[in-house]
């Protein structure tokens, strides 16, 4: 199956923002580690390593069933159904957060012990 072909990955669908919807809104600790973007309708959330894990939160919540990465040179596909990595077209720009964003992030809300608080 060609990778603009498949199910669940619109090709159209643009990033929500340029960090976690959710961390940024107050919902948790507020920081993540990496950041993973719905290949469905473009939400941005943090990964499962993160503290809240809003990433696949979204998609299992939203039916929802790819994410990619939304770090800079990276350009995988992760199914949250069959925990399969994809191929997958190319999604409209912005593909990652902006470089002057530290990781983790966002800048001054990551705490100075975060490393013992990741999954």
């Amino acid at each position: 199956m060609a990778s603009d072909q498949i199910p669940g990955i619109d090709p159209t669908a643009a990033p929500s923002g340029d960090g976690c919807v959710e961390c940024l809104a107050g919902d948790g600790p507020g920081w993540w580690f990496h950041l993973r973007r719905c290949a469905a309708c473009g939400h941005i959330g943090c990964c499962d390593s993160s503290p809240s894990q809003h990433g696949t939160k979204h998609a299992r919540e939203a039916g929802h069933s790819f994410l990619t990465s939304f770090e800079p040179g990276e350009d995988w596909f992760w199914n949250i159904e069959t925990d399969q990595y994809y191929e997958g077209p190319r999604l409209p720009p912005p593909t990652a957060h902006p470089a002057s964003q530290p990781t983790p992030g966002p800048l001054g809300k990551v705490p100075a012990d975060w490393e013992q608080q990741l999954h």
